[in-house]
């Protein structure tokens, strides 16, 4: 029973081993294998006082759910590894179409190649704003990798000529908010 024992908490410190190098986590992990231990020496001394259920099969299962338990609030502890900038662009009358068009065409590959990865596209749906407002979200690595990637972005011959050219006729936009943006611990996004 107690070889059962050690031979799981060894089982997961060698499958941890290889997954987590970062020494926050190795300590969350030691707490977790620590709680394990005790829930199964608890399960052991349960499963004894019952009947008819095989004490290697309990225990079996009763490691895999600490196991998965164990993972999924070491993944769960995790912070963000990412930033997301929300960009609103005023858009001067007239040249939304344009915008988009831009976008589209030209931009949203410009910006994969930047490391800046488009999260979504958006134009309201409200008459008042759907003509003069565009609204993108973008993820990037973290904060100072944001800043590098404009600096890249702007810098970028293809960036330059393609804005040349849509601003032919004047400024798509007159005015662009940005605001960076990390998420909650109860967001979708993380």
């Amino acid at each position: 029973m107690f070889g059962a024992h050690l031979q799981f908490a060894g089982c997961c410190a060698s499958l941890t081993s290889f997954v987590i190098d970062d020494d926050k986590f190795e300590n969350q992990l030691e707490d977790m294998m620590e709680i394990a231990s005790v829930a199964l020496a608890t399960v052991e001394i349960a499963a004894a006082k019952l009947s008819g259920v095989k004490l290697a099969s309990l225990l079996s299962f009763i490691s895999g759910a600490a196991v998965m338990l164990g993972f999924s609030n070491l993944v769960g502890s995790k912070q963000s590894q990412h930033v997301y900038e929300l960009r609103m662009y005023h858009v001067n009358e007239a040249k939304m179409d344009a915008l988009v068009a831009r976008f589209g065409d030209h931009t949203d590959a410009i910006f994969k190649r930047h490391n800046m990865k488009s999260i979504g596209y958006w134009v309201p749906e409200d008459t008042r704003y759907s003509q003069n407002l565009f609204v993108y979200i973008l993820e990037h690595p973290s904060s100072e990798e944001a800043r590098k990637n404009w600096a890249a972005f702007q810098a970028d011959p293809e960036w330059q000529n393609v804005k040349a050219d849509s601003e032919i006729n004047g400024a798509l936009a007159n005015h662009i908010d940005s605001y960076l943006m990390d998420p909650t611990s109860f967001s979708g996004l993380k």
